[in-house]
């Protein structure tokens, strides 16, 4: 915009063409777009082609040996009629229900425990942290002897001195979904604990001054102020840990492999099954894309309700 001496009205700036306005932009950034060269063909090359294939081979029909062959639909209507697909997509819908508000929660109590000014407070960052840096096989194997379904179990041990009769657990198909999930809570709530940390932390301590001199119950401080102004947190911990469940995997492969009867298969384990121990790979390619938009549709629900910008910060 350019303003005119006479009558403090503005003119608009001639629009310069395509060529040119490209031209000033590469020689203000040129140094900028070269770095950004290598970064933009590891994107293209493992994010974008690989997306793109996947996509054609729902179409395709191809076992890695041979020529693709075009089979149109085939797959996606095989899919439809798949009851072992939807049974694996219902248990990874009841496993984020076990999962999810339970992980946040648990999160949540860490984190006001730990901003609460408790004393060693580092040592406690420590031990809620430790679980998240411990190699995942590890903790299988230890939770995995935790519910060991026999005597020798140790929560076993621990119910039978309450009179409680030894439990199936992972071989029971109504627990092993539950303990499947106690397992990932456990691993993981001490990285949303970080995360509610960091939100505690950028709360104005003056909010809490001023509750407290209205004379406001720490309850309702909690309720009023502080779970508010979490919001973002929440809405961030929601996404990650949703995507999160519906990717489970790793401890259904190590300690029930899908089992008993089918009550652990999740998505992404059928999905495993699908393509590598049944080189069905066009098939595992309709399964693959069924998550992301089941993860997508999720996720933008969760933006719609939890994801508006708040003025508090």
């Amino acid at each position: 915009m350019k303003r005119n001496r006479g009558n403090g009205s503005y003119t608009k700036k001639p629009k310069l063409p395509f060529k040119e306005r490209v031209k000033r932009q590469w020689d203000r950034n040129a140094i900028v777009y070269i770095f950004l060269i290598p970064a933009l063909i590891h994107f293209i090359v493992f994010q974008v082609y690989p997306f793109a294939f996947s996509f054609v081979l729902t179409f395709m029909d191809w076992k890695v040996i041979g020529d693709p062959e075009f089979v149109g639909f085939k797959h996606w209507l095989a899919f439809l009629n798949d009851e072992l697909a939807w049974r694996a997509i219902w248990n990874t819908v009841l496993f984020s229900i076990y999962y999810i508000v339970p992980t946040m929660a648990l999160g949540l109590v860490l984190a006001l425990i730990i901003n609460s000014g408790v004393k060693a407070s580092g040592v406690f960052k420590g031990i809620f942290f430790l679980p998240v840096v411990t190699s995942f096989v590890i903790i299988a194997g230890i939770w995995g002897w935790l519910f060991r379904g026999t005597d020798s179990g140790m929560v076993n041990y621990l119910l039978s001195l309450f009179g409680v009769e030894p439990q199936l657990f992972l071989a029971d198909s109504e627990q092993a979904l539950l303990v499947l999930a106690g397992l990932s809570i456990f691993k993981v709530a001490g990285s949303t604990m970080v995360y509610y940390f960091a939100g505690l932390q950028s709360v104005d301590k003056q909010l809490y001054e001023a509750a407290r001199i209205d004379g406001a119950s720490p309850f309702r401080i909690f309720w009023s102020i502080t779970f508010p102004l979490l919001k973002p947190i929440h809405f961030y911990v929601a996404i990650i840990t949703t995507i999160g469940s519906f990717q489970i995997f790793d401890s259904t492969f190590l300690l029930t492999g899908g089992g008993p009867n089918y009550s652990t298969t999740t998505i992404v384990f059928y999905l495993y099954q699908q393509g590598f121990a049944g080189l069905n790979l066009s098939y595992a390619a309709v399964l693959s894309y069924v998550l992301f938009f089941i993860i997508l549709v999720i996720s933008l629900i969760q933006r719609k309700y939890l994801g508006q910008e708040t003025n508090h910060y």
